[in-house]
């Protein structure tokens, strides 16, 4: 039976009546609520104390960047595998997966003595990036006969999204408050205490739900992928380590993008790719899945750079506002606030103008939050207006992207579509840390704390990408359907 043939709610199989969707997506909405308030502590609580971590592990604040970097690209090879396996097996297994690996590494990160060892740890948390593109797949599976099925998704995505956003207001301040008058370790370890509790909400409240027989496991695939992204991340490694002017980093970035093409024609041949290329490509789903690409390199791979500028002090650096992590935690917080105003508000926008020119206009939002920190970045204030500003406009696109990718995509690749906007926002975000960590220092070893000062030339940088990428966002919107969010694509187009 294949997920479209399937009943929408109710455990009873049976044929509900009008009013049992909507009772069931209530209570499973409910549930995932408590699971993206464990995302939102994972995404909120490190903000802060990434000073002090630094501190801790005795590496350069510039290297901390290599932390994001690899939880993302960890997350980029996982993500599409996990998503697959959310159409294959059923998505609460998939969840349950995800999350037990999510808590293995966020236990790794409380004790982690060494950069080697916190980098490994940090990096397995990454699989929580798939918690709400398998939620929205969740969602979407159990509205389905419902004329009003985009907008229950959408709807529910946004209240997925709120919570999240409420969660990392809540972490952030935590851990402000906590790090000057705790141990790190034990600070650490509410993350990981976090997850662990979600895990055993996940395997209470979700019941299990059949997946798609027949669903093969591309391993040639996902081993391609690896290679493709594998050269890739490590000639910005080499660029690191080696510097700029050495050949070998640009050797290997440019055999990773030649790899790129016996990947997808690989992937074109396979009934049951571990990425449908076919999909990606169709005028309904590529400028969403950019948009996730761009955004995912403000989004995810600013974070770091932002707190680390805050916290310096101008007095050593020349640069910073020399804040403590307890201010950082507010800002993040207040960031997050415009999150979920961008969030909220973007649906009732989307009535009145479209929902292509909604997500254009948010693009054009965060751009200009993004470029307005490149004049203004001497005072909290001016941070804080160019932060308001990138949040805004940010929060309106993640909320949107997951449920417009499914309305997109054929019933029996919600999943795929959906976990592919995460994938392309973790592969945005994990090229954007890496060539911020580059940025951000000079030619050193990771190992050596005193190489690599970041300097402000390279956080003006770091905002001028995130500035251009949602430019580039806006206009690759711009070729999307106007319809295009709520038209499903055929299968194979």
């Amino acid at each position: 039976m294949s997920a479209e043939q399937l009943p929408a709610p109710g455990r009873s199989g049976q044929n509900p009546s009008p009013g049992a969707p909507s009772r069931g997506l209530v209570a499973v909405v409910g549930v995932l609520v408590g699971v993206e308030l464990a995302s939102g502590v994972l995404q909120g609580f490190y903000s802060p104390i990434w000073t002090d971590i630094a501190a801790r592990l005795g590496i350069a604040t510039a290297d901390v960047n290599w932390f994001e970097a690899s939880q993302l690209i960890f997350s980029a090879l996982t993500v599409p595998l996990l998503a697959r396996l959310g159409d294959a097996i059923g998505h609460r297994q998939v969840l349950l997966i995800a999350t037990a690996a999510t808590a293995a590494g966020s236990w790794v990160l409380a004790f982690a003595p060494s950069f080697p060892l916190f980098l490994a740890g940090f990096a397995l948390q990454g699989a929580y990036v798939v918690w709400l593109p398998v939620e929205v797949a969740i969602i979407h599976r159990r509205t389905a006969g419902s004329p009003d099925q985009h907008q229950l998704t959408r709807r529910a995505a946004g209240i997925l999204v709120g919570a999240l956003e409420i969660a990392v207001i809540a972490a952030a301040l935590t851990a402000g408050a906590l790090v000057d008058s705790a141990p790190l370790t034990l600070v650490l370890a509410i993350p990981a205490l976090a997850v662990t509790v979600c895990f055993v909400v996940v395997w209470i409240g979700i019941e299990r739900t059949p997946g798609r027989p027949g669903t093969g496991f591309d391993g040639v695939g996902l081993a391609l992928l690896v290679v493709v992204l594998g050269l890739v991340m490590a000639g910005f490694v080499v660029i690191r380590l080696a510097g700029p002017a050495s050949p070998l980093p640009w050797a290997l970035i440019v055999l990773g993008l030649v790899a790129i093409w016996p990947f997808t024609r690989y992937e074109r041949g396979r009934q049951e790719p571990l990425i449908d290329v076919r999909l990606l490509v169709s005028r309904a789903q590529w400028p969403l899945q950019a948009t996730a690409f761009l955004i995912g390199m403000s989004v995810l791979g600013a974070q770091i750079p932002l707190s680390t500028y805050v916290r310096a002090q101008p007095a050593a650096a020349g640069y910073g506002l020399g804040l403590s992590a307890s201010f950082v935690s507010i800002l993040t917080g207040i960031y997050v606030i415009f999150l979920a105003v961008g969030a909220f508000t973007l649906p009732a926008v989307a009535r009145r103008i479209g929902d292509r020119e909604s997500l254009v206009g948010s693009c054009v939002v965060v751009a200009i939050g993004y470029a307005t920190f490149l004049p203004f970045h001497s005072t909290a204030v001016e941070v804080t207006v160019a932060m308001a500003l990138a949040g805004i406009g940010t929060g309106g696109i993640i909320a949107s992207l997951p449920a417009a990718a499914a309305a997109a995509a054929p019933p029996d690749r919600t999943g795929f579509a959906t976990g592919m906007t995460n994938t392309t926002k973790t592969v945005g975000g994990a090229v954007a840390s890496s060539v911020f960590a580059i940025a951000l220092a000079d030619v050193g070893s990771v190992a050596d704390p005193r190489a690599g000062a970041a300097s402000l030339a390279g956080y003006l940088t770091v905002w001028s990408v995130c500035a251009g990428a949602a430019l580039l966002a806006a206009a690759a919107l711009t070729f999307l359907p106007r319809a295009g969010a709520a038209a499903p694509a055929p299968p194979g187009s």
